[in-house]
């Protein structure tokens, strides 16, 4: 599967790893703009953690639990620390999710967690 077909992808599961070199997988919605993909996540999860430690990680196609469709790519990631980078983010997400993502949202800022989100762009290597 290439670069395009993985763009239209529902789900990506992205593997960070741990200090010890261990493989973790989480399925997670995702947004593409220019070949690099944007993710959201809680800010203190543990992908984020591992991803303060080292950006390596790859990326596949997956369902929505988890199970890949389609070949990895290996990918950098990196967490994104300016507004502008965090709102291009969220937008490529609105667009993409539509109603979903703007549920999601209202149900973050709710429960007092969308201040505490991170956004996250993979770079495919």
């Amino acid at each position: 599967m290439g670069l395009n077909a993985l763009a239209k992808a529902n789900y990506l599961n992205l593997v960070t790893y741990r200090n010890s070199g261990v493989e973790v997988a989480t399925p997670v919605w995702f947004a593409e703009q220019g070949g690099d993909f944007y993710i959201f996540s809680e800010g203190l999860s543990g992908k984020v953690k591992r991803l303060r430690n080292s950006g390596k990680s790859r990326i596949a196609a997956c369902t929505v639990t988890g199970r890949p469709t389609g070949e990895w790519v290996d990918t950098h990631t990196v967490i994104l620390e300016d507004a502008a980078g965090k709102d291009r983010a969220l937008d490529l997400l609105r667009r993409k999710y539509g109603w979903q993502m703007r549920l999601l949202d209202c149900m973050s800022r709710l429960g007092g967690k969308i201040k505490k989100r991170a956004y996250l762009r993979v770079t495919p290597l």
